[in-house]
């Protein structure tokens, strides 16, 4: 069995690919544009609550928020409270604890976070539309792994293991 290190991740041909997908995710204003179809005003962190109440399918707590959007507790809250007053979700009580609140999604919310997700994946699906389904597939499990790995990497100042 021969070492074969032309099959291995060069990090620094694939930096150059990620730097280029950021800028051209910025340069796009995909999220602008996105948030543009929505038809509700808000801002980034708004809409993100939304779209993770929508994707979770079902009430969270704030903390559960937080933990998802990788921000902390108080950064949730202050958004919640104007969304409360849009009208885009409302606090219902935890079947399984009547002392705790959990956030869920109004119609109206449930619609924009709809319309919000519809636009973003229809662009990304008409990109790998002419993929194979195995070539969708693959880039699916591989690029769900590394962005869990690098979040994990990352998420641990102290590990400098190379």
């Amino acid at each position: 069995m021969s070492d074969r290190n032309d099959d291995r991740l060069d990090p620094a041909a694939v930096l150059p690919h990620l730097m280029q997908l950021s800028a051209v995710l910025n340069r796009s204003q995909l999220t602008e544009r996105a948030m543009d179809q929505v038809g509700i005003p808000l801002d980034r962190p708004a809409l993100t609550v939304l779209v993770t109440l929508r994707m979770a399918g079902q009430p969270l707590r704030v903390g559960e928020i937080a933990t998802r959007m990788q921000v902390v507790g108080p950064h949730v809250t202050r958004h919640l409270h104007e969304l409360e007053r849009r009208g885009l979700v409302h606090r219902v009580t935890d079947p399984n604890d009547q002392r705790a609140r959990l956030i869920e999604l109004t119609s109206e919310g449930g619609e924009a976070a709809g319309r919000y997700l519809g636009a973003v994946l229809g662009w990304f699906t008409d990109a790998v539309a002419d993929w194979s389904d195995e070539d969708r597939r693959v880039f699916g499990t591989l690029l769900t792994r590394f962005v869990r790995d690098v979040t994990a990497r990352l998420a641990d100042p102290d590990d400098h293991s190379t």
